[in-house]
């Protein structure tokens, strides 16, 4: 989205905007979440909220991290985006409410890291909107899972007016083998029936985002209002393993509020 706002309009008789330059925007938020993936018990949690352009260097949002934009690429036409995406992976790591899933134990985090690349098409419906494409493949490098995950995902971006703008987007995650396994393989002995995970398709979702600029001007920065909700669906065998088909729920639900300050 970092790309997507620098796009918006120009103030009144053309003024320059706080996205012309090097900006940032800093905030914080609560998610109401499903415990773990694949969980029917929710929980809140704290989130950060960072986004910005510093040295050329664009900075977007992830679940559980940022992505680096290294191009810079302030073209008029398609824009292109390429660089680095991480974040922290704490599924069934802590916050199970599911007594039968914690007696599995937790399991340790994950820290993700790989490349993420992109294109952005404006000005499809309005002058000031996008569609955007990027994919991104992501590996374990703490020593977690130890696997892979390869999310594409599809955004489009549009101010409403001056003052708002709503971002919809639909994505997935593909995982391999070790992934699966650690996540969602049951051994034997327990309380649910035993099961071997393997790869493939693991969600596919949708979520909209809202923000609304407390002064009306989405352009000169300051304070937002930002909502979130979210809809997504376990497939493969994170749909089918026991943590899911017995004790969790495939349809998972995800809404976030949050305030954050742009200069």
């Amino acid at each position: 989205m970092a790309q997507n706002v620098e796009a918006l309009p120009d103030g009144a008789d053309g003024e320059a905007t706080v996205f012309d330059g090097n900006w940032f925007s800093i905030g914080a938020g609560a998610v109401y979440s499903a415990s773990y993936d694949g969980s029917d018990d929710y929980v809140v949690s704290p989130i950060p909220i960072v986004q910005g352009k510093i040295g050329g260097v664009r900075i977007s949002p992830r679940a559980g991290g940022a992505a680096l934009d290294f191009v810079n690429d302030d073209s008029d036409g398609a824009k292109i985006s390429a660089g680095v995406a991480a974040r922290l992976n704490r599924n069934r790591a802590s916050q199970i409410e599911d007594p039968v899933v914690l007696s599995y134990g937790e399991l340790d985090t994950a820290f993700e890291v790989g490349p993420s690349v992109g294109i952005s098409l404006p000005g499809l419906l309005n002058p000031y909107d996008s569609l955007s494409f990027n994919i991104e493949t992501l590996f374990d490098v703490a020593g977690a899972h130890d696997g892979t995950l390869v999310s594409p995902g599809v955004t489009y971006f549009t101010p409403v007016s001056r003052g708002a703008a709503i971002s919809l987007s639909v994505s997935g995650s593909y995982v391999d083998d070790d992934y699966a396994d650690y996540y969602y393989s049951v051994p034997a002995g327990g309380a649910l029936p035993a099961y071997q995970a393997d790869g493939g398709w693991d969600r596919v979702g949708v979520n909209l985002l809202t923000g609304v600029d407390l002064d009306g001007n989405l352009a000169n920065g300051g304070l937002a209002l930002i909502a979130m909700g979210g809809y997504s669906r376990m497939l493969g065998d994170g749909k089918r393993t026991p943590f899911t088909s017995i004790r969790g729920d495939a349809d998972q639900w995800m809404g976030a509020l949050g305030i954050g300050y742009t200069f």
